[in-house]
């Protein structure tokens, strides 16, 4: 999800509810400690020289149960952060507490936004040595010609 949509969805909503791919919710009286937006350059193992850009929201889990984060109050700590900081129209990617900081990129369901899962990947795949993904058939597909054929009375099986 990008910043340009979920400041198209915050106005019609009254609370903000985040959620985890697993059905947890993340506890109501979270508070959303950071909006920023982070550059990261870096060189992948096949040597190219690589940038990414996301904005970054943090949240996290208070031990103050009296407040809620209203969908008003974080449209304008957005609009805030892109007047003070420049931030740009990039895709969103939340950090959450569980055991360690996770980073969760973000989709909304039509009523919560939801942290889905985010995977590690080589981007140089074919420089470092890791085999394509073989093609998947169906052995029901495929030709038998005598040639290769086995008859199960010739001994060879």
């Amino acid at each position: 999800m990008r910043l340009s949509e979920i400041k198209e969805i915050l106005p019609a909503l009254e609370n903000v509810e985040f959620q985890l791919e697993n059905g947890t919710f993340v506890p109501e009286h979270f508070h959303v400690t950071e909006v920023g937006q982070i550059i990261k350059k870096f060189i992948d193992c096949g040597g190219v020289i690589r940038s990414e850009k996301v904005v970054n929201f943090q949240l996290w889990n208070a031990d103050d149960y009296e407040h809620r984060l209203k969908a008003g109050k974080l449209l304008h700590i957005i609009q805030l952060s892109e007047e003070k900081l420049g931030i740009e129209d990039s895709e969103i990617e939340v950090e959450y507490q569980g055991e360690t900081i996770g980073k969760y990129d973000l989709e909304f369901n039509g009523k919560n936004f939801i942290l889905k899962n985010k995977t590690t990947a080589c981007l140089a795949q074919e420089a470092c040595g890791i085999p394509s993904e073989k093609q998947k058939k169906n052995l029901s597909e495929l030709s038998v010609t005598s040639t290769s054929a086995c008859n199960p009375e010739s001994g060879c099986c």
